[in-house]
């Protein structure tokens, strides 16, 4: 039976995970084959691998010799499968009913579409922001640090980087989506070759969807359905590690494309926004006692 969709899964000690997520993914679609594949960067550590071979034979699992970080492992998994489509899915999601089928049906008849993700809620059921965005500027830098983007969540001029001004159930293009749910054709992602390795944690993603866009393909939000994302708990253990390195590979994805010139200039101004962009973050979220950090 031949494989509609391949779903590649990073796992890194997400043993208590992956079982609500594996369980929600269906088996086939349409007469054709879902394969699933689980990279498990942390080794087996914490029983992943044995999980995997006693409860779910039918997954594939890989074990590299070493963490591959996001993009490398995902790109192990993206040679190692077949499927015609391909969706990159965090451990710690769970896919609601029907949600795969309505959109791949969307993506099918829609070539121009080069990535599409539905609406992610987090546990609490309020919306994940970070699932459409669009590419953040300096001035969406300055918002978000200095709190302009929560208090005036509807004003456009102030949420350009989470779009909090358009409405969270319906469908439109956004500059970018997130890794944690990335529905797109094999041969589009394939041609761009996957994520770009140089970023092992982070920025990947936005780092995806501005090659896609640049190869003239759409990126697409479609509120209309929605998965759970249990987002922030590995954040969470180790705050001060993490949120440096997602504001460090944020300001390398801008380095990457908004500096093809490699002007000292323009890379000396991106350093000092991202600085203090990452400075101001930080310190209202310990203040406030939200350890969320603000890029993703």
């Amino acid at each position: 039976m031949p494989a509609v969709l391949s779903i590649i899964i990073v796992a890194y000690q997400s043993r208590g995970e992956l079982p609500a997520c594996l369980e929600s993914i269906p088996r086939e679609i349409g007469g054709e084959e879902v394969e699933v594949c689980v990279i498990d960067n942390s080794r087996d550590a914490d029983g992943t691998l044995t999980l995997l071979r006693a409860v779910y034979p039918w997954v594939r699992a890989i074990t590299p010799e070493t963490n591959l970080g996001f993009g490398r492992a995902n790109n192990r998994g993206l040679h190692a499968t077949r499927g015609a489509l391909v969706l990159f899915l965090n451990p710690d999601t769970v896919l609601r009913p029907g949600v795969i089928e309505a959109l791949i049906a969307r993506l099918r008849p829609e070539p121009g579409i080069g990535l599409i993700s539905p609406r992610l809620e987090l546990a609490d059921g309020t919306m994940d922001l970070a699932c459409r965005r669009g590419i953040p500027s300096v001035w969406d830098g300055f918002c978000r640090a200095a709190g302009l983007a929560r208090w005036f969540p509807r004003t456009r001029w102030f949420c350009g980087y989470n779009l909090t001004h358009l409405p969270e159930r319906e469908t439109y293009d956004v500059g970018a989506i997130n890794g944690a749910f990335m529905l797109g054709p094999r041969d589009l992602i394939t041609q761009l070759g996957g994520f770009d390795e140089s970023f092992f944690m982070y920025g990947d993603d936005l780092d995806l969807c501005l090659r896609v866009r640049q190869a003239g393909r759409r990126i697409v939000y479609d509120g209309r359905w929605s998965i759970v994302h249990l987002k922030g708990q590995s954040v969470d253990r180790d705050f001060e590690r993490m949120s440096e390195a997602i504001f460090d590979a944020n300001r390398e994805v801008f380095l990457k494309h908004f500096n093809p010139r490699r002007s000292r200039w323009v890379e000396w101004r991106y350093r000092m926004a991202f600085g203090l962009w990452k400075w101001i973050s930080r310190g209202r979220a310990r203040w406030s006692g939200r350890r969320r950090v603000q890029p993703r």
